[in-house]
């Protein structure tokens, strides 16, 4: 093992080589079972290879958030904007309806909330639930630095190998304490660790400044979460910084449904993941659509 003062950041990030994807659309897939790849294309759209999700699982440690309190009026209008869900198991059950048969992130983290330490999580969804729920992926916190980080490596490396033994992929997410620093060199630790345990896709955030060698760090998607709400615009400009520099979608939850007009943002949101459109080009689509929904 290398030692801990002789570990240097990388230096050749092959920025004129991109992956080879000449076998799977999708980066490092190649190799997975038919099963695997064919959940994985219900969530990536196999012509631009990339995803929008919409996140509604904070119920899950922070209660009824804004834009959450009644699920059913607030997220259940907007199942069939998205590509893909990403919920808990309770969310799904009570709130979204079957006929809609969006594919579904499930979420299968949890054991904290916000009143204690949000690291020490546990595995609380059997694999035999999210079969029986059609799920297409499962997700957990994978906390990087934290307290309890090793606890929730291990979380990730169960549904890893769970998920793999039934063909559902595993998303790992990088959860990040409050005190910990929200830069290129942790993103791009925690991220490529997922992805070397075996995560086939990775939920991480965008950052400023060295997003553009966190995805070629790391050989598996990325797609990014949304973070708290921000001005449609930015949050719009976000998205489209993090497409143009690699990312393969957007899981975002508060910048959708606190937005003035959801569904016009799931619109927005998609012109820039899935049609190349900038940022500016999407948000003058939002505010067509949100004057339409005004008239």
């Amino acid at each position: 093992m290398a030692d801990l003062d002789d570990i240097k950041d990388g230096k050749d990030w092959g920025q004129d080589r991109p992956a080879d994807t000449s076998r799977f659309y999708l980066k490092g897939a190649a190799h997975h079972d038919w099963g695997m790849k064919a959940r994985l294309s219900r969530i990536f759209n196999h012509k631009s290879g990339k995803t929008v999700m919409l996140a509604f699982d904070h119920g899950y440690f922070q209660g009824p958030t804004t834009g959450l309190e009644r699920m059913d009026l607030t997220i259940a209008p907007l199942a069939a904007h998205a590509d893909v869900l990403m919920c808990t198991r309770g969310g799904l059950r009570t709130t979204i309806q079957p006929e809609v048969n969006k594919p579904v992130v499930l979420r299968c983290s949890g054991g904290n909330s916000i009143l204690t330490e949000l690291s020490n999580e546990l595995v609380a969804v059997d694999i035999d639930d999210a079969i029986r729920l059609g799920a297409v992926a499962m997700a957990a916190q994978v906390y990087v630095g934290a307290e309890h980080e090793h606890k929730s490596i291990g979380n990730v490396i169960k549904l890893i190998d769970s998920g793999t033994r039934y063909g559902i992929p595993t998303m790992a997410v990088t959860g990040v304490g409050k005190d910990m620093v929200r830069d290129a060199r942790y993103f791009g630790l925690a991220t490529r660790i997922a992805a070397e345990l075996g995560a086939q896709f990775v939920k991480s955030y965008y950052v400023e400044t060295g997003f553009e060698k966190i995805v070629l760090g790391c050989p598996v998607p990325i797609v990014i979460a949304g973070g708290k709400k921000l001005p449609e615009r930015e949050a719009l400009e976000m998205a489209w910084l993090a497409i143009d520099q690699g990312a393969a979608g957007v899981d975002m939850g508060r910048n959708v449904f606190q937005s003035s007009n959801p569904v016009a943002m799931l619109k927005a949101l998609a012109s820039v993941v899935h049609h190349g459109e900038t940022s500016e080009q999407a948000y003058n689509q939002f505010l067509d659509l949100d004057h339409q929904k005004a008239e």
